[in-house]
C-alpha cells in the first residue's frame, strides 16, 4: 500500500512519532508555562490547517465517485437485482445498528465530557472561521420533514460549492442507481471514467496522508499546550469506548445475524473466517484482505461463488459498518470534548452521514479521515480536533478494518441464504461485480 511506508519505515510509526513529539512539546509548554512566539504558533497552526484543507479539497469528489461506482457495481438489475438489493439493504441495516451502538456508548459514558469549557471555547473559536460556511449549511433539526427535504438538492452544483455533504451523497447514490438502470456501452464507459476519478482521488489522498506525521505533531502540540494531561485521560476514555462498541458489534450483533438470517452456526462461521480476520487486523486494509476473504467464503463457509464474490467485492468498498461506527464515535467524542451540544436531530444527521460515509470510504489505511474531518465541520466542531485521535488511530484502524471484513463475510452468508446458485466448478468463469 502506498500509505504504509515512508523511507522504509511504516507510515503509522511516523504518525505515532509525530503524535509523541507534538504531545510532548505541548505538555512541556502547558506544564512549564513557556510562552511560544506568535510567529512560531502561526506556522504550527498553518501546517495543521494545510493538511486539513487538502483533505477537504479531495473528499467531495472522492465520496461522489466512490458512492456512484459502489452502487453501479451492483450490476445488471435483471440478473443481479435481488442479490444487489439484499446486499444494499443489509449494508444499510447493519451500518445503522453499528452507528447506533457507537452513539449510544458515547452518550452513555461521555468520554469527552468534563473538559475545561473556557479552554474548549478558545480552540472552538480558532476553528470557527474556517468552519462557518459549512456549519451554516448543516441541517439543525428534523422537524416537519424539513430534514428529509434538505437531503434532496435542488441544485447539486450549488450544494457541492456550499459543502452540503448530505445532498451531494444522496445525488451520488441516485446517480449510481441511474447508471445501473440505464446499462449500456456508454454508461459502462461513464462508470470507467468515475472509476478513474476514484483512483486519481485515492492517489492524491495517499499523497496527502504522507503529510500526516507533520500535521499530527502540529495539531497535537496546539491541543496539548492548551489542555495538558487532561488530553491523555480523554483520549484513553475515547479509545476504550470505541473498542467496546466494536466488540459489542463483533461478538454480539454479528453472531446473531449469522445465526438468525444466515442460518449458520456462529461457531462454524467464526472458524471459517479466522484467516481473513487476522489478515484484516494486521494490514488495516479491506482491499488487501479481499482475496483472502473470497477464499474463506468459498472453501471454508462453502458459499455460492457467484454470490460471495459479488457481495465481497462490493463490500470491500460499500459495506464498511466498522468504519461507520468509528466515525460516529469520533464525531460525538470530539463534540463533547469541545463542548458542542448536539441535539437528537443533529445526532441523527451524523448517523445518516456516517452510514453513507461507510459506503463511500476507501478501503485503505486511514481512509476514513477525510470523511471524519468533513463531518466535524458540518456539526460545528473544529476539524483541528482530528489531531487528537490520530495518535491511536492505527490500532483503532486495525480493529475497525477487522469489523469491516467480518461484516462483509456476514453479509455474504446472509445474502447467500435461499439462493439456488450451485457452486461453480473450478476453472469455469463466474460473474463478479463489474470493475472488480
Amino acid at each position: 500500500m502506498e500509505t504504509t511506508k515512508r523511507g522504509g519505515i511504516p507510515l503509522y510509526l511516523w504518525m505515532l512519532l509525530g503524535f509523541v513529539v507534538g504531545l510532548g512539546g505541548g505538555l512541556y509548554v502547558n506544564l512549564t508555562g513557556q510562552v511560544v512566539q506568535p510567529w512560531a504558533m502561526d506556522i504550527i497552526q498553518a501546517a495543521g490547517q494545510i493538511f486539513l484543507r487538502l483533505l477537504f479539497m479531495l473528499v467531495l469528489p472522492l465520496l461522489f465517485a466512490a458512492l456512484a461506482v459502489g452502487v453501479a457495481e451492483m450490476g445488471d438489475l435483471k440478473s443481479l437485482g435481488r442479490v444487489g438489493l439484499k446486499t444494499l439493504a443489509f449494508t444499510i441495516l447493519v451500518s445503522a445498528i453499528a452507528v447506533g451502538i457507537g452513539l449510544g456508548m458515547v452518550n452513555l459514558f461521555q468520554p469527552g465530557a468534563g473538559v475545561d469549557r473556557e479552554l474548549a471555547a478558545q480552540l472552538l473559536a480558532q476553528g470557527a472561521e474556517g468552519a462557518s460556511a459549512i456549519v451554516g449549511n448543516a441541517p439543525k433539526s428534523i422537524e416537519a420533514g424539513k430534514f428529509f427535504l434538505d437531503m434532496i438538492p435542488s441544485n447539486v452544483v450549488t450544494a457541492a460549492s456550499e459543502n452540503q455533504i448530505l445532498p451531494v451523497m444522496i445525488f451520488a447514490l441516485i446517480f449510481g442507481i441511474g447508471m445501473v438502470m440505464a446499462k449500456s456501452p456508454a454508461t459502462d464507459r461513464l462508470q470507467e471514467t468515475l472509476q478513474g476519478l476514484l483512483e486519481v482521488m485515492m492517489k492524491l489522498i495517499n499523497l496527502v496522508i504522507k503529510l500526516a506525521p507533520i500535521a499530527i505533531a502540529c495539531l497535537m502540540f496546539n491541543l496539548a499546550a492548551v489542555f495538558g494531561w487532561d488530553l491523555l485521560l480523554r483520549l484513553g476514555a475515547y479509545a476504550a469506548v470505541a473498542i467496546g462498541a466494536m466488540a459489542i458489534h463483533m461478538f454480539i450483533v454479528y453472531p446473531l445475524l449469522v445465526w438468525t438470517f444466515g442460518g449458520m452456526n456462529p461457531l462454524k462461521f467464526a472458524n471459517g473466517v479466522r484467516e481473513p480476520f487476522v489478515v484484516a487486523f494486521s494490514t488495516a486494509s479491506s482491499n488487501a484482505t479481499l482475496p483472502i476473504a473470497i477464499k474463506a467464503a468459498e472453501e471454508k463457509l462453502m458459499l455460492p461463488r457467484r454470490i460471495s464474490r459479488f457481495v465481497l467485492t462490493v463490500g470491500a468498498t460499500a459495506n464498511q459498518n466498522g468504519t461507520a461506527l468509528f466515525e460516529g464515535v469520533t464525531v460525538l467524542f470530539l463534540a463533547q470534548f469541545f463542548g458542542v451540544d448536539l441535539s437528537l436531530g443533529q445526532q441523527l444527521v451524523v448517523m445518516l452521514v456516517c452510514i453513507l460515509g461507510g459506503i463511500g470510504t476507501a478501503g485503505v489505511p486511514a481512509g476514513s479521515l477525510p470523511v471524519i474531518a468533513l463531518i466535524l465541520t458540518m456539526v460545528g466542531v473544529p476539524a483541528e480536533g482530528i489531531g487528537l485521535i490520530l495518535g491511536v488511530d492505527r490500532f483503532l484502524d486495525m480493529c475497525r478494518t477487522t469489523l469491516n471484513v467480518t461484516g462483509d463475510l456476514v453479509a455474504a452468508t446472509v445474502v447467500s441464504r435461499g439462493e439456488t446458485d450451485a457452486i461453480i466448478p473450478a476453472g469455469e468463469p463466474e460473474p463478479v461485480a463489474p470493475g472488480a
